[in-house]
């Protein structure tokens, strides 16, 4: 039941924060602002330098909320392991891989791949991937999701790459259940308190 609790918190996140700093003090920074102002998925990508001190640091700091701390950019299972021991309570790829998935499921933690075809997407739902990471989305119109689930409708899709405010209803209308940000929001020259809070009053649009 771990896998399911993880993916419930990260579909009820609704937005995954993807955090790439150019050292860990920003990182961190960025990240506690985000979590304590309402954003609960995190994602540290492994670019980031001490990304699984990070990783350890935020799920002390906030394993007793809602939240969930996650790695991304890993590219191989050494990394995912290292990943998982660190905290990452799930793990995310720029693409599928077949080693990372199963080292995944020994685990129970969740893994989102990259994945841009339709044949691509099939590939990970065999190997028993719950989300699928639509990337790079900035390819695509959110459009893109209703066309993908005409043949493949039992898909979960998180877009990644180019989701901003200014679209970010788009792509849930469009049938997106959570989604991968991070540019303005994660950016440092921007006020991220208050990025994070134009971010969670776009979400309390979709329940009206």
């Amino acid at each position: 039941m771990e896998r399911v609790n993880r993916l419930l918190k990260i579909r009820n996140a609704q937005i995954v924060a993807v955090i790439r700093g150019s050292k860990k003090s920003e990182a961190l920074d960025v990240s506690r602002k985000l979590l304590e102002s309402g954003i609960k998925g995190i994602e540290v990508t492994l670019t980031t330098p001490n990304a699984l001190e990070i990783v350890t640091c935020l799920k002390q700091e906030y394993q007793n909320q809602e939240s969930i701390i996650g790695a991304g950019t890993v590219l191989d299972k050494e990394s995912a392991l290292l990943s998982i021991q660190a905290g990452a309570e799930f793990i995310v790829s720029p693409v599928f891989d077949e080693e990372v998935c199963s080292l995944c499921h020994l685990y129970q933690i969740p893994y989102i791949p990259g994945c841009m075809t339709v044949n691509e997407m099939k590939n990970a739902l065999v190997a028993g991937v719950d989300i699928v990471k639509l990337f790079p989305s900035n390819q695509f119109e959110p459009t893109i999701i209703s066309s993908i689930h005409a043949p493949l409708p039992q898909v979960t899709i998180m877009p990644s790459g180019g989701v901003n405010s200014e679209n970010l209803l788009d792509w849930f209308q469009a049938g997106a259940e959570v989604v991968s940000v991070g540019g303005e929001l994660t950016d440092t020259k921007n006020d991220t308190t208050l990025m994070a809070q134009r971010y969670i009053e776009k979400l309390k649009e979709l329940s009206k």
